[in-house]
């Protein structure tokens, strides 16, 4: 499997990042990022990038690769619904779209949230839920929305926001009790790379794929 990862500083993208690394089925990783990230391993290929809308001279970089793993998001906090459509539903669509002109991509994998809804009263559920069904419907082999709940970093995997990285450190003790209580809602960055891999390289019978199917996935390894 070759995979293309975009978000990868990300805390998601981090814990993908570090499962294809470790994952032997994985050859080949090329990490799209707008600055460099100093990450290293025979696996990972970087391309930085600055302008995400616009590929041009660089669309060759992406040829031979079968799976992309799209983990690159923003919070809705604070921001217009046409400021959050543009950074969320567009990029992402004309990432899609740039990947599909190149012909090898199999599998498109994008990371949505627990609770979208296209039809939905929460303006960033409405957009990523109409960016679910826009990429649903493009003629890629394979399609998965990805709908994590609470996620717990592990393997060192920090939140780019700080404050957030004093809540996970908080609840790690926790995070045995939670998966054994709430096991519909709770997951870790460990096990969504798994299950994101897993996806790829094994199919699953549904699109939408919710915490559940997040632990399904990830046993099939």
């Amino acid at each position: 499997m070759k995979v293309i990862l975009f978000g990868g500083t990300g805390m998601v993208g981090q814990g993908v990042l570090h499962e294809c690394i470790s994952d032997p089925g994985v050859e080949q990783i090329l990490l799209v990022v707008r600055g460099a990230t100093g990450v290293t391993s025979s696996k990972v290929i970087e391309l930085v990038h600055g302008d995400f809308f616009d590929w041009s001279g660089v669309e060759g970089r992406f040829a031979g690769f079968d799976t992309c793993l799209f983990c690159l998001g923003v919070s809705a906090v604070g921001m217009k619904e046409a400021e959050y459509r543009r950074t969320t539903y567009d990029l992402t669509v004309a990432v899609a779209e740039m990947l599909l002109h190149g012909g090898s991509l199999k599998t498109f994998e994008y990371i949505s949230g627990a609770g979208t809804n296209a039809n939905g009263r929460q303006m960033w559920a409405r957009v990523k839920g109409s960016l679910e069904n826009t990429l649903m419907a493009m003629p890629f082999q394979q399609v998965f929305c990805v709908r994590p709940g609470y996620i717990q970093p592990l393997h060192g995997v920090r939140s780019k926001i700080g404050w957030y990285n004093g809540i996970y450190a908080a609840l790690s003790w926790a995070y045995p009790l939670m998966m054994r209580l709430m096991p519909k809602f709770v997951t870790s960055t460990e096990e969504l790379g798994r299950a994101m891999i897993a996806l790829a390289r094994n199919g699953y019978p549904k699109k939408i794929i919710e915490v559940q199917d997040i632990h399904a996935a990830a046993n099939l390894g």
